[in-house]
């Protein structure tokens, strides 16, 4: 399966919608047809019980879902000119996760993918890093930074290097990778990420589309020209179709991953791409069920 661990969260736009970057791409890869699980930690209050609906009603598996009392975080988000986020997060559910168990979901190798600034607060840090350091499927990680949660650059540089050092495929936009790395080139960062760890390593940037980088190649997909109502959940419904391709391809583990070909990355990248722009053209993070895309090619 596809496992997506870490924030399940509502967006207020102003109006409350579900949200949360690990949740949206569970709810992407469930939506496009793939086997996915989200774990994470949900509140008991209201809006916890919305966000267990929302992920069920996409058709994501809960056996990993934990229920607890702290509140649900909320993020105060302002979608022009482009999106920023205020967060109330403080002791809330997603940063108070306790178990790491696959065991409900079945045998693995599982695709498990995190690494967003949920997966590096609390309890939760620990509960997924430990996990993603013993798995033996392909961990996926996007960083997703958001500064109004890091309130420690070091602290977070320590848990971010223990998540590259476990991960094999590592995707982030143009806007994290000028955080992380300033005023470095996006084939610099990648060159010096896959001495680090991961096998492949994305770059996203928006309506330039994207650019995959391996050991001694790389490809790139463009972006479709859409009218676009938000970018709320673009990156997360990029990373979702992805990983929903990787899956239907086998490509489960580190081994499987080396074996995907350049034009399967490139078909793979720019379904990917297609994804994210049915999502900016739609009010929050609500990703296409696969009955709305295109049958996807090559597979």
């Amino acid at each position: 399966m596809i496992v997506s661990c870490g924030s399940a969260i509502m967006d207020m736009l102003p109006e409350p919608v579900p949200g949360g970057c690990n949740m949206n791409v569970a709810i992407t890869a469930a939506r496009l047809g793939a086997p996915t699980a989200f774990l994470g930690r949900v509140s008991t209050d209201h809006y916890g019980d919305l966000l267990v609906k929302h992920l069920a009603d996409s058709g994501v598996d809960l056996s990993l879902v934990e229920r607890g009392p702290e509140r649900t975080a909320r993020a105060i988000v302002s979608t022009q000119p482009s999106p920023t986020f205020e967060f109330d997060a403080d002791g809330a559910a997603d940063s108070a996760l306790e178990s790491n168990d696959l065991s409900p979901i079945g045998p693995g190798p599982h695709i498990v993918h995190g690494g967003t600034n949920v997966d590096y607060r609390g309890r939760t840090a620990h509960t997924i890093v430990s996990l993603i350091e013993t798995s033996p499927g392909l961990v996926s990680c996007d960083p997703n930074i958001r500064p109004a949660l890091i309130d420690d650059r070091s602290e977070w540089e320590s848990w971010h290097d223990r998540w590259v050092a476990a991960t094999s495929l590592y995707r982030c936009s143009d806007e994290d990778l000028d955080w992380i790395w300033p005023g470095r080139a996006p084939s610099s960062v990648a060159a010096e990420l896959l001495d680090r760890g991961p096998d492949v390593v994305i770059v996203t940037a928006g309506s330039s589309g994207c650019q995959v980088f391996g050991d001694g190649w790389s490809v790139s997909a463009a972006a479709r020209a859409v009218s676009v109502k938000d970018t709320v959940g673009a990156g997360d419904g990029f990373i979702g179709s992805l990983l929903t391709d990787l899956h239907a391809v086998d490509a489960r583990d580190p081994a499987a991953l080396a074996r995907v070909s350049e034009d399967d990355w490139r078909r793979i990248a720019q379904r990917a791409c297609e994804v994210a722009a049915v999502v900016c053209t739609r009010i929050g993070a609500d990703p296409p069920w696969a009955s709305e895309l295109p049958e996807p090619t090559g597979r």
